[in-house]
């Protein structure tokens, strides 16, 4: 019997595992918090805000692990991803995978640990937050959930349909050929929602919503795009809409126009509240140079200025030493870059 396993199953994870199981697969739930796993396998996974479930689900710390997988879904934060990896490659089947579904750009690193035939690439088009041990809150609507996923070089047919069908018994999985454009579009997404979002310390319907968060949203996507070309990259479409025609400008009009249509375009995921906002709430680091820090860093590379992705690292490093309070009104610390 093939072998499946979450290793990372925070918020996302859990509610990942608790459909897979809900519809009939069979998946292990890995997450180093202790508390967590215990409330799993005592009373299931607790699915609430979008939607009801309680699961019976089977969950284990990284000590527990047992024997090697054919598929590992990948959904820690990229912070440890050398150290994570490493060790995961011993649970590994030769011909097995690992298939990414963090953010920012982290195949590359993943491959270099375990080979390109081993890693597959996944964009995760919605939001969860764990709000108590073994419960979740879905936090986009259920008719907005999707996945978009793609191949490394050496991946058969076979294992990504596998993988595939696997991620089905959630939403739909969309192929997608242009994985990087597909990266990052989800990346222009998180850096301008989820970084102001964790800056305002709200969701992304405080930032979607805001007249004042809405100016510095605009710009923050314009520079992730500008980066992006300059690096390469075609945006790939987000649910089936063109991000670059509807949100990218070259004069004042279009702007306007792409600055009033945010709200409505981000309706359906508004109550997502960012994962680096939720990490900042339990006291613990961030992934910042892995969403807005790696816009940064790429834009020095091309040469293409990043003053809002700049500022933004810079606001949120503040606060994960406590020199900042995430709060609504720090929208007008980028009142000199407008």
């Amino acid at each position: 019997m093939k072998r499946y396993a979450i290793y990372g199953a925070g918020s996302l994870g859990t509610v990942l595992g608790a459909y897979i199981t809900k519809n009939g697969g069979n998946i292990d739930l890995i997450n180093r918090n202790k508390a967590h796993v215990a409330a799993l396998n005592e009373k299931g996974a607790r699915i609430t805000g979008k939607t009801e479930m309680l699961v019976k689900v089977r969950a284990y710390t990284p000590d527990q692990m047992e024997g090697k997988y054919d598929v590992i879904l990948l959904m820690t934060k990229q912070l440890l991803n050398k150290e994570v990896v490493t060790f995961l490659k011993d649970y590994l089947l030769d011909d097995g995978v690992i298939v990414t579904l963090q953010n920012g750009l982290p195949e590359p690193g993943i491959a270099q640990i375990v080979g390109s035939s081993r890693t597959m690439g996944c964009v995760v088009e919605w939001g969860a937050t764990l709000s108590e041990p073994g419960v979740c809150v879905l936090t986009s609507d259920v008719d907005s959930l999707s996945f978009h996923m793609g191949r490394m070089e050496g991946i058969t047919r076979e294992k990504f349909d596998e993988v595939k069908a696997l991620l089905e018994k959630m939403c739909p999985v969309h192929e997608e050929e242009n994985l990087l454009g597909a990266r990052w579009s989800k990346l222009l997404i998180n850096a301008t929602f989820s970084g102001l979002g964790t800056v305002m310390g709200g969701v992304f319907g405080d930032v979607s919503e805001n007249a004042a968060a809405r100016r510095v949203a605009i710009q923050c996507m314009k520079e992730v795009v500008d980066v992006g070309h300059a690096a390469g990259a075609t945006f790939a479409p987000v649910q089936g809409k063109n991000i670059i025609a509807l949100f990218y400008y070259k004069n004042a009009l279009k702007r306007a126009f792409a600055m009033a249509l945010m709200p409505i375009a981000m309706k359906k995921h508004r109550n997502i509240e960012p994962s680096m906002l939720q990490d900042l709430k339990k006291g613990k680091k961030c992934e910042i140079d892995a969403i807005n820090g790696i816009v940064s860093e790429w834009g020095r590379k091309y040469g293409v200025k990043t003053p809002i992705n700049d500022r933004i690292v810079e606001i949120i490093k503040k606060a994960e030493t406590g020199e900042i309070t995430p709060k609504k009104e720090n929208i007008s610390l980028f009142d000199d870059l407008l």
